[in-house]
Parts: structure tokens; sequence; C-alpha cells
């Protein structure tokens, strides 16, 4: 991550505070901490989804296998749109 502009960064970091309270598909989220890092390996992939500009669609599938694949639940996919959405959102507030 040190080769990212302040920018990407902040993206990068955005990615998995929605992660942790948006997707959070194993339910670990608690909002009274600050935050958790329990899904940030998967934000890079997710970051690079963003930055190439892939729609809400793709994204949202990314989420939906990585839940299925990597952690062996499923997940509501209206929920994984909504993320998937957040994310662009995210990258359109904060690179443009």
């Amino acid at each position: 991550m040190s080769k990212l502009s302040h920018k990407q960064k902040e993206l990068f970091k955005r990615i998995s505070k929605i992660l942790w309270k948006d997707w959070d598909p194993i339910g670990v989220y608690n909002p009274e901490d600050e935050w958790d890092d329990e899904y940030d390996s998967y934000v890079p992939h997710l970051f690079r989804l963003a930055m190439e500009d892939k729609d809400a669609f793709h994204i949202a599938s990314s989420l939906n296998l990585t839940a299925t694949q990597n952690i062996g639940l499923g997940t509501n996919k209206n929920k994984d749109m909504k993320v998937a959405n957040l994310i662009i959102e995210a990258k359109k507030e904060i690179i443009g």
C-alpha cells in the first residue's frame, strides 16, 4: 500500500470500513468498536475493481464469491449490491 497516493490510501481504508460495517457476512461488526480488520485481506481485490471502474454488479458478484468460497457462508445478494454501490460511491467521492 506504500506506493498508493494519499487519496488511494483513503479509499483503501474506506473500503475496509465498508466491509466491516456494511457487508460483515460473519457478523463481527460492533458499533461500539471504531474498526476491525476482519475483512482486510479482501480489500486489495475490491480496491482494484473500484480503481478499474467495475460496475456494481461485478463488485457485488465478487463479494458474493468471497463469502461463499473463502468464508463458507452465503450472503444476501441485495446487501452485496448495496455494499458494491457504497464502494463505488466512495471511489467517486475520494478519487473522482
